[in-house]
């Protein structure tokens, strides 16, 4: 795999977005967001994740983000990706779904082109990291990931969508500390 967009450094700071395959509208679920915030704490409790901004949308996130104390945020991402395919496949499964036999089917074809054994497939391979390298760099990406859900016309104001780290920014209550 190209490691043109990957984070292989440690404390280096990336703009980072991963996309679920064919950009499934999976994060529409309270309950799948919430794997998603789950996993990310674990990452900074357990793997040196340090986020300064990010945003959960609806079939993608992005992370302003950097590992810490000897951990290679390529391997954080990679580790979070694993955990996560198998939490958002488990809870599909057992929670209410409408869509329960179409994500599977889809999550499962999505794998029919892969050398290795692997019965489904939610995140795309690899992900796109740029590294960050201003202070102008930094507001640009922090304003675009605060912005998403402004674009997407899901909030009027950055601050109103609950997964977002604008909400940190704005003083408010959050999912997810940030640095």
């Amino acid at each position: 795999m190209s490691t043109k967009y990957k984070a292989n450094t440690t404390e280096e700071a990336y703009f980072i977005t991963i996309t679920t395959v064919g950009w499934v509208d999976i994060f529409t679920r309270l309950n799948q967001k919430y794997c998603i915030t789950n996993a990310l704490r674990h990452c900074q409790e357990h793997k040196g994740l340090e986020i300064y901004a990010y945003v959960i949308m609806s079939s993608h996130l992005h992370l302003l983000c950097k590992a810490v104390d000897g951990f290679v945020l390529s391997d954080v991402i990679r580790d979070f990706k694993k955990f996560t395919s198998k939490k958002i496949i488990k809870t599909i499964m057992e929670e209410p779904e409408s869509r329960r036999e179409w994500l599977l089917e889809h999550f499962r074809k999505a794998c029919q082109h892969l050398k290795r054994e692997q019965q489904f497939k939610v995140w795309q391979d690899g992900y796109h990291a740029i590294h960050i390298y201003s202070n102008s760099f930094i507001k640009e990406k922090i304003a675009y990931i605060h912005d998403n859900p402004v674009k997407d016309k899901w909030v009027t104001l950055p601050e109103d969508y609950y997964f977002s780290s604008a909400r940190n920014y704005a003083g408010l209550e959050h999912e997810i500390e940030v640095v």
